[in-house]
């Protein structure tokens, strides 16, 4: 077998189920404002994902006192924050119930770290949302350095929160507005690494991204097949999602071409995970790290 002293692993729907956190928190918290509101749904739909878009991430944090029918309705952010507590509160509760890592998430990244594995995240999620969960879900030293964008500004008067600033992970970030695939930022991160690209494993649940990524710098490379499924099982969320997501009409069409990119190119994975933990039959792991 292949030895490997470093797992590159992306986040969300890899080591936990992003999409479910999201749907589940997202939807709570709407369906609460149109019942508080008596707004129609599609209107603040509509109006959502203007405001995801300027902030870069369908998480936005202050969507809420953004949102121009509120706005009309009760005014300044602190009368909006008031109204819809409730709303505030469901979103915090399906996020606190659905947060929790995959089965034989942790208990591989124990192994590989008394391997001395050292383990990087690379993720297109925002550092403050990526740190949040990093240290819910108690990898806060399990991850040695995670890649993320860095965080959108935060509205005036409002003192940023460090309340998730990690003790043992290390932030580093990922080019401004640049989005998966991009082998280059990849092949920047081993670069940072001091490693060679033979050293290191990628890990993802998408083909057309994290597969293609790693494959065109050469990097072993394991689809995440387990993370894929929730797409297919809650397709009224996805279509949610889609209808509020922070992507420009410039990332749809990229999306667009790297499907179509992906149809003439067979992305075919070195490895096909069905649970976190087939990648210690996939290589032998074998750390260097003191």
């Amino acid at each position: 077998m292949n030895k490997k002293s470093v797992l590159i692993t992306d986040l969300d729907n890899t080591l936990f189920d992003w999409f479910n956190v999201w749907y589940h928190s997202f939807n709570a918290m709407l369906t609460e404002v149109v019942n508080i509101t008596n707004l129609p749904k599609d209107l603040l739909i509509k109006q959502i994902r203007p405001i995801h878009q300027k902030f870069g991430t369908a998480e936005y944090s202050f969507v809420l006192e953004q949102i121009p029918a509120l706005q009309e309705l009760y005014g300044d952010r602190v009368s909006i924050n008031e109204a819809l507590d409730p709303a505030i509160h469901a979103y915090r509760s399906e996020r606190k119930k659905y947060l929790k890592l995959y089965p034989t998430v942790m208990d591989t990244l124990k192994i590989l770290k008394r391997k001395n594995i050292l383990v990087i995240g690379y993720t297109e999620s925002k550092e403050f949302y990526s740190n949040y969960r990093i240290s819910k879900l108690n990898l806060d030293g399990v991850i040695d350095i995670l890649f993320s964008p860095e965080d959108h500004d935060v509205p005036d008067g409002v003192i940023k929160s460090d309340k998730y600033e990690l003790i043992y992970t290390r932030n580093r970030h990922t080019p401004y507005g640049e989005i998966k695939p991009n082998p280059t930022i990849l092949k920047n991160i081993v670069k940072q690494l001091n490693v060679s690209i033979d050293e290191c494993v990628y890990i993802g649940d998408s083909e057309m991204k994290d597969i293609y990524m790693a494959q065109e710098i050469k990097m072993s490379n394991v689809f995440a097949k387990y993370g894929i499924g929730h797409f297919q099982d809650n397709k009224d969320g996805y279509e949610l999602l889609r209808a509020v997501t922070h992507w420009s009409d410039e990332d749809v069409r990229r999306e667009k071409e790297i499907n179509e990119k992906k149809s003439s190119i067979m992305i075919k994975p070195d490895f096909i995970a069905n649970q976190f933990s087939d990648i210690l039959s996939f290589f032998d792991f074998e750390g260097n790290q003191k």
